[in-house]
């Protein structure tokens, strides 16, 4: 049955999502990835935590040189995962469980695989086959430097040299993340009449939204320009504030057509990953005829410190508020260092994690989390000859990628691979030490960080003090912080420092660790009050 629609808003405006990493969630086929049954089998799980909606990495058809966000097909289903009928089953059993589905589009590039692509390689510069993607013809008396000087996301340059059908060196193509993907050129109409034609497909078959994959980037600026010397740090450093090649003016024609499809269909969500850190052209993707909702990463960015918490937060706010937009909320995702292992790990890092934790989930606004927060797990060291991610490979060994947040989820037992798959090994190996991280081992423990979230969001979804847009400030002590949602009765206080505080006034909903014996709000700890 399909979730009733709220009846004052859209259903997303305060929704809590789960993210679910495919490969990592649930395995129903003994291969050791996981697939969309697995999903299925762990539907009831989700509505038991108390989530709205589940959103799910990419399960094209894929060759998975980047786990499938090199998509080779994007109408059909990569066999590793199920099929078609197995995703029009995940989608009927997760409307009966009253949860939305949000599935990853993936506009800015194809796999190499792709059969455009593949068209391209064998056609003639110039040709309307090349015209689909970002070819160039190389600097130099021989073409042999790339048309320009910018670097890959994952690594190496952005552009890879192609073998002409006579044999010949030939032109480059444009690829900002791995070779295996190269850039689209949405100059192309297309183009963009193929991505109408994928967003109708998987609408009639009944997605609640997409998630848009690098939503800053599809657009491309006017003759590639070169940077300035010195003006590109290193690879994986987002923390310039432009980056000529990101967030050109020209995505939000892009941004516009996908809306326009969408708005085609009741109650439909779209929510753009969005690398911008200036608050204004953040807020340019969400105007009320593109994207629905953000992802701002600020909270993900910030250390475990009241200053900068406050401060992303009310970055976060005033990013929207000038165009009717929520503001989302997350703490990791599959590319970003967990939360437990970012704060310090070990016990110092869970306490800061579930605190953290509670201070997201009292924002106004839109919730995502990623599968395994709620359980407190770690990023994990894995060994050399474990590593999957191809930013490995890319950086020449000398940055280890994304592949430690990724780790499987462990759901029961006492050992490796935890009910996770019945293979002899995961995808990616599970540590030794997670029995007491298990689902199973959280479930029945009160004191657990599952049932710190189970209650968490119990709380947010019956109390009538999670209403309303904005915050107010308290004073605190230093290194703390207190905010208010106006209108309610409703506290969330945070100590950041190292010492033991006196709670604001009123009754303790819920606290992220116990109180002192005197009844302080200690250190690394956040409270609910009413």
């Amino acid at each position: 049955m399909q979730p009733c629609p709220r009846q004052d808003r859209p259903w997303w405006s305060d929704a809590v999502c789960y993210q679910v990493y495919i490969r990592s969630f649930a395995d129903s086929n003994a291969d050791g990835v996981g697939d969309l049954a697995g999903i299925i089998s762990r539907l009831g799980y989700l509505e038991l935590l108390g989530v709205d909606a589940l959103w799910i990495t990419p399960c094209y058809r894929s060759p998975m040189a980047d786990h499938g966000y090199d998509v080779a097909d994007p109408r059909d289903i990569d066999p590793l995962f199920g099929d078609l009928a197995v995703f029009d089953a995940l989608v009927a059993a997760a409307h009966q469980h009253g949860l939305r589905l949000i599935i990853d589009l993936v506009p800015n590039h194809t796999s190499d695989q792709h059969e455009w692509f593949q068209a391209a390689l064998t056609a003639a510069p110039g040709s309307p086959e090349r015209a689909r993607y970002v070819f160039r013809h190389g600097q130099g008396d021989k073409g042999d430097l790339p048309p320009n000087n910018w670097p890959s996301q994952f690594g190496g340059p952005a552009w890879t040299r192609i073998t002409e059908p006579d044999g010949q060196p030939g032109q480059w193509y444009l690829h900002l993340f791995a070779p295996q993907q190269p850039d689209l050129n949405w100059d192309n109409p297309e183009v963009r009449a193929d991505l109408e034609k994928t967003l109708r497909f998987w609408l009639d078959r009944g997605v609640d939204g997409f998630r848009i994959d690098v939503a800053h980037g599809i657009a491309k600026p006017p003759g590639l320009p070169s940077y300035a010397p010195n003006e590109f740090g290193p690879f994986d450093d987002r923390s310039r504030r432009r980056d000529i090649r990101f967030d050109c003016d020209r995505v939000h024609d892009v941004h516009r057509m996908i809306r326009s499809v969408v708005n085609k269909y009741n109650d439909r969500v779209l929510v753009g990953e969005i690398w911008v850190t200036d608050d204004e052209r953040f807020s340019r993707y969400l105007r009320p005829d593109e994207l629905h909702l953000g992802f701002n990463f600020r909270l993900t960015k910030a250390g475990f410190d009241a200053d900068e918490i406050r401060a992303a937060i009310e970055h976060s706010m005033d990013a929207v508020k000038a165009v009717g937009a929520m503001p989302t909320w997350t703490l990791s995702n599959h590319d970003v260092e967990r939360p437990v292992s970012r704060f310090g790990g070990g016990e110092l890092g869970t306490r800061r994690a579930r605190a953290l934790a509670l201070v997201e989930l009292a924002l106004p606004g839109v919730i995502f989390i990623y599968n395994g927060e709620e359980l407190g797990l770690p990023s994990v060291e894995l060994p050399d000859d474990a590593l999957r991610d191809p930013m490995w490979e890319r950086s020449g060994h000398t940055h280890r990628g994304r592949d430690a947040h990724r780790v499987p989820v462990p759901w029961e037992g006492g050992a490796p691979n935890y009910g996770f798959t019945e293979a002899a090994s995961a995808w990616l190996p599970m540590p030794a030490d997670w029995a007491g991280l298990t689902v199973e081992a959280q479930l029945e423990d009160a004191d657990s960080t599952l049932s710190l979230f189970r209650h968490a969001l119990e709380i947010r979804g019956t109390h009538p003090g999670f209403t309303g847009e904005r915050l107010e400030w308290y004073g605190a002590p230093k290194g703390c912080f207190a905010y208010r949602r106006p209108g309610t009765t409703l506290v969330c206080a945070l100590n950041a420092s190292s010492d033991p505080v006196p709670l604001p006034p009123g009754e303790v909903l819920i606290t992220s660790g116990p109180l002192t014996t005197d009844g302080l709000l200690p250190a690394d700890t956040a409270v609910w009050l009413a």
